[in-house]
């Protein structure tokens, strides 16, 4: 992506690496630190979004996305504003759990789920309430953004897919169409006349693979 493009841009980075990625736990809010990997990812991974001279920098509040956003503010001097709202969808009773054990405790939420059906999954969050509070922390930070500005925002897999698709007024039904970001990967929005647009999907570090809540 240029920095010479035109307009408010939007980078939304995934975190690095977590043992419970690894082992496909689903973290959800649960407060799990980055393994070395994961924090190599973010140190490579700072060094190319340096490049792009962000002008805000914007975190989760939750450790493994702290700690990403921490490499990238040692290399471009930016102080990082952590929020609560951009964690991770609360997942109740599945958090903590792996894929197999989802799917074996909870076989009809997970498939309604897997189907595109509006599921709280574990008894948590709607991926709408999930839009609902972290799109407002986003906005209010490109608000603050100089003309032609970058914002940076470190996140998560499922709470990126929802503020991507709330951004782009896309019906929540279509927001699973966006496929999951590996570690450290992002995906980058654009405003123009006809409001945001998606420039770029899952860059950074490809063909790695999606690993963790996504899988």
């Amino acid at each position: 992506m240029s920095r010479a493009a035109r307009g408010p841009r939007i980078v939304f980075w995934r975190h690095g690496q977590t043992s419970w990625n690894l082992e496909s736990r689903f973290q959800g809010t649960t407060d799990i630190p980055l393994t070395d990997q994961g924090v190599f990812q973010a140190q490579r991974a700072a060094r190319l979004l340096g490049g792009l001279r962000p002008d805000l920098l914007v975190s989760s509040d939750l450790q493994r996305a702290a700690r990403t956003a921490a490499e990238l503010a040692m290399v471009t001097g930016l102080q990082v504003h952590h929020h609560e709202g951009l964690r991770e969808t609360y997942a109740g009773e599945w958090q903590g759990l792996t894929n197999a054990e989802i799917r074996a405790r909870y076989p009809e939420e997970f498939e309604a789920w897997a189907q595109g059906q509006p599921v709280r999954r574990g008894g948590g969050e709607l991926a709408t309430e999930v839009a609902d509070r972290a799109v407002p922390v986003v906005l209010d930070a490109v608000e603050k953004l100089p003309e032609d500005g970058t914002l940076v925002v470190v996140s998560h897999g499922g709470t990126i897919r929802t503020m991507i698709g709330r951004l782009l007024d896309l019906d929540p039904a279509l927001w699973e169409r966006f496929g999951g970001l590996s570690n450290c990967c992002w995906s980058v929005l654009g405003q123009g006349v006809r409001g945001w647009r998606l420039l770029e999907h899952n860059a950074g570090t490809l063909p790695q693979p999606v690993i963790g809540d996504e899988t």
